[in-house]
């Protein structure tokens, strides 16, 4: 009884782990929206550990344990400036936009 009890709690710690709630917002598209000033080349691509794919009008991608600024930075050196950014859901405001896109390539 003991083991089955045992099995049933790891069972359900990992199911937990795997569950798509966490401690973030994270819609269908991801965590990260990036909508590029100009029509992008590419569809795909990685920044540092973060997948980017495009999705209708704007790359989207996961959580990642960057810096929300700092991951804008990153995608603008791979797509160019950006008119909007949204990281969980907030959208940078023009400040923390144009800081970002400065580093556009």
């Amino acid at each position: 009884m003991t083991r089955i009890l045992s099995i049933a709690a790891a069972l359900a710690g990992s199911i937990m782990l795997l569950s798509p709630v966490g401690s973030h917002a994270q819609g269908p598209g991801g965590y990260y929206t990036a909508t590029p000033v100009a029509q992008p080349t590419k569809t795909s691509f990685i920044t540092s550990n973060l997948m980017w794919k495009w999705r209708d009008t704007a790359f989207t991608a996961n959580k990642t344990n960057s810096r929300d600024g700092i991951v804008c930075q990153m995608i603008v050196q791979r797509a160019g400036a950006l008119s909007e950014f949204t990281a969980g859901g907030t959208a940078f405001d023009a400040d923390a936009l144009a800081k970002c896109n400065a580093r556009a390539k």
